[in-house]
């Protein structure tokens, strides 16, 4: 196979793919606390005050990511033999870079070793190689552009196509997965 290399420019809030994760990773856990505290307050008006903060905290983060990313995840793809690797583009990974580092230093001074975790974590996840034959799901979503691939626990990208390249990438993955069937 040729390898084929694209970069693309996602908006974060109107990708279904990334609006699922996010609501998994972000809604599901927050969803939960607020429920906690809705169920555990009682008729309490500080229980407002946390969901308020919950609330807030959603909104600003939402701020940050308009402001600071211009709502757009910056991505780049490389289809090989080998497989597939998905990274952030070189201007977006500054940014990353700075955002997780400063994660971690705050949560290393503020004694939250969980909050510089997912900083750490947050980087890792830069880049990401998924070989051919670790592949064990693929979903082709034609109507955004997109192919997931799972192989593994922590091994899944979301290849986001233009609308002149899907045709192509689609037949290659399929041409590299038909282990599958």
């Amino acid at each position: 196979m040729q390898a084929r290399q694209w970069t693309i420019s996602v908006p974060i809030f109107k990708n279904a793919v990334i609006l699922k994760q996010l609501g998994i990773a972000i809604g599901i856990p927050f969803g939960i606390v607020a429920l906690i505290i809705g169920f555990s307050s009682g008729k309490s008006i500080y229980a407002l005050y946390g969901l308020g903060m919950i609330a807030a905290l959603m909104f600003f983060t939402w701020l940050f990511i308009m402001a600071f990313y211009r709502g757009k995840y910056e991505a780049e793809f490389i289809l090989d033999d080998k497989g597939a690797v998905c990274r952030t583009q070189a201007g977006q990974a500054k940014k990353n870079r700075r955002v997780n580092a400063l994660t971690v230093v705050l949560g290393l001074m503020s004694g939250k070793p969980a909050v510089a975790g997912a900083g750490m974590l947050a980087q890792s996840r830069q880049e990401v190689f998924l070989r051919w034959k670790r592949v064990k799901k693929v979903k082709y979503r034609p109507k955004s552009h997109t192919i997931l691939l799972w192989g593994g626990f922590t091994e899944n990208i979301a290849l986001f196509c233009t609308d002149a390249n899907y045709v192509q990438i689609e037949r290659d993955v399929m041409r590299q997965t038909k282990h599958l069937r």
